[in-house]
């Protein structure tokens, strides 16, 4: 296996020190390369623990027969790469090619579990805690399994360890805490979002029967219709209703879940990331709507006070996307950035 050499990889100094250090290796004899070469296995049980990719690529390129190496439970790197939840060294898998079929079949010693039942199984807590909130971990949890689940045979779905367990009950029993926590999350996410969008459809619905400027006494029509400014005022005053409604039905949506471990995994996360979202779009058109009817009401005397006031205006909904945004953030990168966690952009080897 021939190594790909970016300039990254070319200009990393502990990178080659590693080669300088293989290179010493081999110019030993025999004797002392067959006592040296047990070394490095420990070496690259460390690497994947940490999820150092870099060093199992360059040492693996320069001396392949390590990947095959198994530590005192009977793991390969593969399978410390599963249970430490590190993508990076757990994508080499799909650059070995023929050898695949090796790992996906091999079992630990301790409980004859297979690599889909160390999938099932909580990582690490520091692995754990890599994205913020119960729901998006339970999501990870769940993309981890769907894509051990792919490469092991059919076989393997159903093939219980030493303890009598499928890899999906396993998954259940591992999972039951994290999936309460989840739960309670989402809920209490969904209650706190809905309460504010109730308020922003409550002003917005009221405000359609107080049409700023007053009406006509013999047609009953508003006395601004014609204008530029009424106009907005009625557009973003339809799309603040809109989308708050649309926000209230998102959250009644989640809080009415089954919650079972599969609505995690999209379900979920897209029914919060579009009620934030037209919830963030109704704070902007409900203050567009407020700087309007100040600018239609005052039209005839407009100075810096009421100019000031239409601007200030827009401070609640600076202040809701700064806020919000972390959480927004997290949610769109586990939902969709997640799905090429699978997909080295570069090849290693």
């Amino acid at each position: 296996m021939k190594l790909n050499r970016n300039k990254d990889f070319e200009s990393n100094p502990a990178l080659q020190l590693v080669k300088s250090l293989w290179e010493e290796m081999l110019k030993q004899d025999d004797l002392e390369l067959a006592n040296l070469t047990q070394t490095p296995s420990k070496f690259i049980f460390e690497a994947a623990k940490f999820g150092n990719s870099q060093f199992l690529a360059e040492l693996i390129g320069r001396y392949p027969d390590l990947m095959y190496h198994l530590d005192e439970h009977g793991y390969s790197i593969f399978h410390i790469a599963i249970l430490y939840h590190h993508a990076n060294v757990f994508n080499l898998i799909y650059e070995i090619g023929f050898t695949k079929e090796l790992f996906v079949t091999c079992e630990d010693e301790d409980q004859q579990n297979n690599m889909l039942h160390l999938a099932a199984k909580l990582p690490h807590p520091s692995r754990i805690g890599i994205v913020s909130g119960a729901a998006l971990q339970m999501q990870l949890e769940l993309l981890w399994f769907k894509e051990i689940e792919k490469i092991v045979q059919p076989f393997f779905l159903e093939k219980k360890n030493s303890n009598g367990q499928t890899p999906q009950e396993l998954f259940t029993q591992e999972h039951k805490e994290l999936l309460k926590s989840g739960e309670q999350w989402m809920k209490n996410t969904s209650n706190s979002c809905m309460f504010v969008a109730t308020i922003i459809t409550t002003i917005i619905f009221a405000a359609v029967f107080s049409v700023p400027g007053g009406n006509d006494s013999s047609k009953g029509l508003s006395l601004h219709l014609k204008e530029t400014w009424f106009q907005v005022f009625v557009i973003s005053d339809a799309i603040a209703l809109s989308s708050s409604s649309i926000s209230i039905l998102m959250f009644l949506s989640i809080l009415t879940s089954r919650y079972t471990e599969d609505d995690f995994l999209e379900s979920l996360p897209f029914k919060l990331m579009v009620g934030l979202s037209t919830l963030f779009v109704s704070i902007i058109t409900m203050m567009v709507a407020f700087s309007t009817t100040i600018l239609l009401a005052y039209h005839d005397r407009l100075n810096c006070v009421t100019m000031v006031t239409s601007v200030v205006a827009f401070v609640p909904a600076i202040l809701y996307a700064m806020l919000q945004y972390p959480l927004f953030g997290d949610i769109f990168f586990s939902t969709y950035h997640s799905r090429f966690l699978f997909k080295p952009s570069k090849p290693m080897f």
